[in-house]
């Protein structure tokens, strides 16, 4: 997709080397460019990695460089209320969520995506890898990036046909290795920036500090035991483990002994050995189709159940325009509900949504 040249686009800038680049990349195709950061709630005393002082300031500077405007706009409550309230939730809930897929469905492109209207704006875009195909005769596609390091198909699963039709991916057909040599070559001073990091609003701690003092009854301890209901120790708080997990279970056992289970209802975490954990089989709620439809009949596609794992064979059936069963060819052994699953075909990202917890 190729806008009009001249047309008003704006960037969500972060100050990191990917969104200052696909500024540039922007301002030198001759669009009007306007740079936007959103500025996002933290945990008290602490600032937002995504756009902490400094990342203002880098952002800013470079909007400078580059000689287009600059905007921080406050988004504090939007992200409070749509991203980090679901993920005090979930975790009360013994799921483990992903606050990035909430982040880029309400913010980036809600939230964000509002406030370029209001400024007259044709379309968002941002330093994301990955890309967006459409033609005359068919809906908008989107596809994997071509550097499959970077791609992150994965957390843009959530956009629509509508949301695709206003986006940009500058870096879509690029790698981070050129993206950075770019950045030296427009001397932005962002080129050795490392990436930003996951959980941007727990401050320094980790996401089980916050949740410590956020959502004490996730936190509760409560026993361990096995498939067979014999004692086995006592968890810090069920928030503190993933389906699968078996490092760091605070129990010793002559074989090694996985997560299996959460009881929420006893606040017991349940253990077993590996051959127990493998699901073959599984249900994924809230599905976003990137064509807008549903398939009518069963589909075969590789599945990802973690923005870092392997795609696995299987065969996808719509259970209804938000719901799919989801048949492994082979079973996986930590399917985490809560986590997002994401469907493709080939370089082509087909949609996806959050895994049931049973």
């Amino acid at each position: 997709m190729t806008p009009p040249p001249g047309a008003r686009v704006i960037v969500g800038m972060s100050g990191g080397v990917d969104s200052s680049v696909a500024a540039a990349l922007l301002k030198d195709q001759g669009y009007d460019v306007i740079g936007m950061m959103l500025r996002l709630w933290s945990d008290t005393g602490t600032h937002n990695r995504c756009c902490a002082p400094d990342a203002q300031q880098e952002a800013r500077y470079i909007a400078g460089l580059l000689d287009i405007p600059f905007y921080v706009i406050d988004a504090q409550d939007h992200f409070y209320q749509q991203v980090v309230i679901p993920f005090i939730n979930g975790y009360t809930q013994g799921i483990t969520p992903n606050p990035c897929l909430n982040c880029n469905r309400f913010v980036r492109w809600d939230f964000l995506l509002e406030r370029a209207k209001a400024l007259g704006a044709d379309y968002l875009a941002t330093g994301h890898y990955a890309r967006i195909q459409n033609t005359a005769a068919g809906p908008y596609q989107l596809l994997k990036s071509r550097d499959a390091d970077k791609d992150q198909t994965y957390f843009l699963h959530v956009l629509t046909q509508n949301k695709l039709s206003q986006t940009i991916f500058p870096l879509a057909n690029l790698t981070k290795k050129q993206v950075r040599k770019l950045a030296e070559e427009y001397a932005l001073p962002v080129a050795d920036r490392p990436d930003s990091q996951d959980l941007c609003f727990v401050g320094q701690g980790d996401y089980r500090d916050f949740l410590r003092k956020s959502s004490p009854s996730s936190m509760k301890p409560g026993p361990i035991i096995d498939l067979d209901g014999k004692s086995r120790g006592e968890h810090p708080g069920l928030a503190d483990f993933t389906i699968g997990q078996r490092k760091k279970l605070g129990i010793s056992s002559p074989e090694p002994l996985y997560v299996i289970r959460k009881d929420l209802k006893n606040n017991t975490l349940i253990v077993g050995s590996r051959e127990y954990l493998g699901q073959g089989k599984f249900y994924v709620d809230n599905v976003n189709w990137i064509s807008g439809e549903a398939p009518a009949d069963p589909i075969p596609a590789n599945v990802k159940i973690r923005y870092k794992s392997r795609e696995v064979p299987s065969v996808i059936t719509a259970t209804n325009s938000n719901t799919v069963s989801i048949q492994l060819d082979s079973p996986l052994a930590d399917i985490t509900p809560g986590q997002a699953a994401v469907f493709y075909q080939d370089d082509f990202c087909l949609g996806g949504g959050i895994i049931r917890s049973e």
